[in-house]
């Protein structure tokens, strides 16, 4: 996947050589408080969902999950049940006997984690009476009109109450608590002043005034220490907001953040250097077979090319297996994501594939919800000519099939031309006028509502990128969040990714909440121009690889994103706990001082062979060829032993057991 932004993947580090005694899990109680548990809004969704297994693994019993009750989210995603423990339990009786409405089950995903969540539109009618609390809790109003603000007060205070509940009742046990964002802050803010007796952490994956100011096209990253952050929230109406992000980063025990860029951001916008960076990591999915996520990949790409059938019929003068399928998904947060450079960067590529006549065709999604008024009709008229075409496909092979098969077993070969009757023609013709249209293809699968204003669509008409025939670049706006039960697209995200070719992210605003990839596009010392030019060729150089340099590519990455698992960084948050406990419990825990995780001067192995981005080969890796299977592509390159040379780089900033003979430990090291 390409990522934005002008820093070099040392700045999201790798494992500390370091490990911190074993927390005492059986004697504590973790909650971990989101808006986006269960309620997919944006990557946090994804950081916490992919975390929960490792996280699960090391606490069991004793870890539980905070958020938000949504009715659709609960029926699908959650699994209903009683609560084990004993202060959750108590703590949850006594809210539901004040009339709130506190649910309990199991996060249908990878580690099945505990969940509790509260409906806060059932506690809506506390508002006033919390936004007293919380004004004398710390100073902040919150304005009527901010919806968003008032739901987040009513999570918070709900958060705050069951920690209190579970706190009386905890029986000894000690409790730790982190709060993700400042919609989870509120609670975070409201326990402090209480001073409940739990050890706080707040993370935050970005900073809320620093997406405004990236969104204003100015340049942040260069002018961080010129702000003024009063004025400047004042400006954009969201001064409660920045103040109750910056209470919360100033009320708990240990604040951590996902990137060394976004700690020094969160230093000159939220006044307080974070203690830990907990960078973001994978749910590494390991194969029993070599080859097993090729399969994957062609199994999900067949359903992409499904999907692009009809889409793009009566105009389906592409070849599909010449065709690639790239993606950009997340927050619509048009400049921020980088979807400004991203599409002008596709109308420079389409040039640069019609002028040198290339046979190559690039189909490109943006995955970013909007406001719709559903699915369009032509739409879904394509995805019903496709089915209907496959349907009559089907039916006349079986007829054809069986006067095949007659044939044979009399002992003729049957005339090709008695096989098709008139009506058999008739059918196939009908077939072929039902795939014609008068109209483009669409350029986004749903009806807007401000279908004039959007910012994608109304790029997409000044650089023409309409799915003209004569176009080798095609764009599809999808403004939702893929789904598997989707009546258009019925794909999950991540077998969506598997499909597709390559991921872009050239954001501006990069927090790297999400993980970078295999090549990152300077947009921090670089005019936007030259950003894009930069784009452009590497897009350009990927749709000159041959399908061998694409596969060899795709199996290294797939080797390499050990190095971002969350076996390895979850050690960070681990980290964050430990340093918490100490600070919030100093005279019950005495834990042996460890040195934080450091990122100076880590960067990620890389295989001698291979090139920053695939646009200049070493002699190792196959040169661009438009013969497939050459003979002497073997003698070039290895794939086993790209992949040991490969095997060895991953393993070796991770041998925690080990130092050689003659080496003194240096300080940090501990063994393992």
């Amino acid at each position: 996947m390409l990522r934005g932004r002008s820093l070099s993947v040392t700045s999201l580090g790798g494992l500390p050589v370091w490990e911190a005694e074993r927390l005492p899990v059986e004697d504590l109680l973790l909650f971990e408080v989101s808006w986006e548990v269960t309620n997919k809004v944006g990557g946090i969704y994804t950081v916490i969902q992919t975390k929960a297994k490792t996280t699960a693994d090391e606490w069991g019993e004793n870890y539980f999950l905070i958020g938000p009750y949504f009715e659709h989210n609960m029926k699908t995603q959650v699994e209903q049940c009683e609560p084990n423990n004993d202060a959750v339990r108590k703590a949850m009786d006594a809210m539901n006997k004040h009339g709130c409405q506190v649910h309990f089950g199991r996060w249908l995903i990878e580690g099945s984690p505990y969940v509790v969540l509260f409906d806060i539109s059932s506690s809506a009618w506390n508002l006033d009476r919390w936004k007293g609390d919380f004004w004398e809790a710390c100073g902040v109003g919150i304005p009527h009109h901010d919806r968003e603000a008032n739901d987040m007060l009513i999570f918070g205070s709900l958060t705050a109450w069951f920690l209190k509940e579970v706190t009386d009742h905890a029986d000894g046990k000690h409790i730790i608590a982190q709060f993700h964002e400042w919609q989870a802050g509120t609670g975070l803010i409201l326990s402090r002043a209480r001073k409940l007796p739990i050890a706080t952490v707040f993370t935050t994956h970005a900073t809320l005034l620093g997406r405004y100011l990236c969104a204003a096209n100015i340049d942040f990253y260069n002018q961080l220490d010129k702000f003024n952050i009063d004025k400047e929230a004042g400006e954009r109406q969201i001064y409660h907001r920045y103040c109750m992000e910056r209470a919360s980063v100033h009320c708990a025990h240990v604040f951590t953040t996902v990137s060394e860029i976004t700690a020094v951001e969160a230093e000159h916008m939220l006044k307080r250097k974070p203690d830990v960076v907990t960078p973001n990591g994978l749910s590494v999915k390991r194969f029993s077979a070599v080859h097993e996520f090729q399969n994957l990949h062609a199994m999900y790409k067949a359903r992409i090319q499904d999907f692009v059938r009809g889409h793009f019929y009566g105009h389906l003068d592409f070849d599909l297996e010449k065709t690639l399928f790239l993606f950009i998904a997340g927050r619509y947060e048009f400049s921020n994501k980088g979807a400004d450079i991203f599409l002008e960067s596709l109308s420079r590529l389409n040039f640069l594939l019609r002028m040198h006549k290339s046979n190559v065709t690039v189909v490109v999604f943006f995955i970013m919800p909007a406001k719709t008024n559903n699915f369009n009709v032509e739409t879904l008229k394509g995805q019903a000519v496709r089915k209907q075409l496959w349907d009559t496909v089907h039916s006349m092979k079986e007829k054809f099939g069986k006067k095949l098969y007659d044939g044979l077993l009399r002992g003729e070969i049957p005339d090709m031309n008695n096989i098709l009757d008139r009506d058999d023609l008739t059918i196939m013709k009908r077939a072929i006028f039902s795939t014609q249209r008068q109209s483009l293809p669409p350029v986004t699968t749903h009806n807007m509502i401000d279908d004039s204003t959007d910012p994608i669509l109304s790029t997409i008409r000044r650089i023409g990128l309409f799915n003209n025939r004569a176009d080798r670049v095609k764009v599809i706006l999808h403004p939702e969040f893929l789904s598997s039960t989707s009546p258009l697209l019925p794909m999950d995200y991540e077998e969506f990714v598997r499909g597709c070719h390559l991921g872009v992210f050239p954001s501006y605003y990069e927090p790297w909440g999400y993980t970078p990839g295999i090549y990152i596009v300077d947009r921090r010392f670089r005019s936007p121009d030259d950003s894009c030019n930069q784009l452009t060729q590497f897009l350009y150089g990927f749709c000159k690889q041959s399908r061998r340099q694409r596969i060899i590519q795709r199996n290294r990455t797939e080797r390499l994103s050990d190095l971002l698992d969350w076996r390895y960084l979850g050690r960070y948050y681990q980290h964050a706990r430990h340093l918490t406990l100490s600070r919030a419990f100093p005279d019950k825990f005495h834990l042996e001082p460890i040195s934080p995780p450091t990122t100076d001067g880590f960067k990620y192995p890389r295989p001698s062979s291979v090139p920053p981005s695939p646009l200049g080969s070493q002699n190792s890796s196959p040169q661009s060829s438009d013969v497939e299977d050459e003979g002497d592509e073997d003698e070039r390159y290895d794939e086993e032993e790209e992949a040991e040379r490969d095997r060895l780089n991953i393993k070796s900033p991770f041998s925690l057991n080990h130092v050689p003979k003659g080496k003194k430990k240096l300080h940090g090291e501990y063994k393992n």
